[in-house]
């Protein structure tokens, strides 16, 4: 399973099989940081090519490790986190 991030392709934004020959994140990692992962409503409806894909709400595997403009905090936060959210959740990102 990947998610497409090559604004030229008409998969763009969206998620898609691998391999697959447009740019993609791969979502089945060694790492395990997503191994929970949500999707976070960034040019979601409508996409827009080229205004950046998904922003994603994953695992991290050390507390000061970054990610590539994704949110992400620990395996404990999260399962503490998980059965409070609902799909009208809303995120505020400062």
């Amino acid at each position: 399973m990947g998610w497409c991030d090559d604004p030229h392709d008409a998969n763009y934004n969206r998620p898609l099989r691998l391999p697959a020959r447009a740019g993609h994140e791969d979502l089945l990692r060694a790492d395990g940081v997503y191994d929970v992962v949500l999707l976070l409503d960034h040019n979601q409806r409508p996409r827009v090519r080229g205004h950046g894909s998904a922003i994603f709400f994953h695992l991290t595997r050390d507390k000061a490790d970054p990610t590539a403009g994704c949110v992400a905090i620990s395996h404990e936060h999260m399962i503490k986190l998980l059965p409070r959210l609902s799909r009208d959740c809303v995120m505020i990102i400062r």
